[in-house]
């Protein structure tokens, strides 16, 4: 899976909450919700790891950035639980 095509992707479902919602904070939930409900669960998988691994996510825009590690607690969460 190209990382790269994600990171677009992930970018612009921000982009498009982040327009559409002058609240930080529920631009980043609304892009929490859009890539649990429309994403691959292997997307998922593959862009939380980059962003666990400490790779550069200096790509991701901070909408998407704070999505993702949300999404990252969540799994975590649920793999100790």
């Amino acid at each position: 899976m190209d990382i790269h095509h994600l990171v677009t992707m992930a970018n612009q479902i921000a982009e498009f909450f982040r327009s559409s919602n002058p609240d930080r904070a529920e631009a980043v939930a609304a892009t929490v919700q859009h890539l649990r409900s429309f994403w691959d669960p292997r997307m998922r998988r593959e862009i939380i790891a980059r962003v666990n691994d400490g790779a550069d996510v200096s790509e991701l825009n901070e909408i998407a950035r704070d999505a993702i590690r949300r999404l990252a607690q969540d799994s975590a969460a649920k793999t100790v639980a």
